[in-house]
């Protein structure tokens, strides 16, 4: 029997549902791992917006003292675009030139076991 592939989360935009059928599609999540899919997925529905928005638009504007800035977009696109980079690194997807997913490591002092009282 094949599994059904979830639907994307209501309101996702044509970037995100690109982003999540890929991932999706592929690979079976566990629940902590399709809630960074879809912080991701959202990223990248922004990152769509902004560049939508920015689209003709100046790079920089002047602040309120009339000096020239970088648009508030552009530093907001940068931050946005680091986010989905995180994301998508914490979700250890392979890159194509492997099979399977990479091996899942626990944190800089090893992964946690069950304490076991004595």
């Amino acid at each position: 029997m094949e599994e059904k592939i979830p639907d994307p989360p209501p309101g996702t935009g044509p970037a995100g549902c690109k982003l999540w059928l890929s991932v999706v599609t592929d690979f079976g999540l566990d629940p902590h791992e399709e809630l960074l899919l879809i912080q991701a997925v959202r990223c990248a529905d922004r990152l769509d917006q902004m560049a939508d928005a920015l689209d003709g638009a100046p790079l920089t504007v002047a602040n309120r003292h009339g000096d020239q800035v970088p648009h508030p977009l552009l530093v907001e696109s940068r931050q946005q675009s680091q986010l989905l980079a995180k994301l998508l690194a914490s979700l250890r997807l392979p890159s194509g030139e492997e099979d399977a997913r990479p091996q899942r490591r626990g944190a800089a002092r090893g992964s946690y076991g069950v304490r076991v009282a004595s």
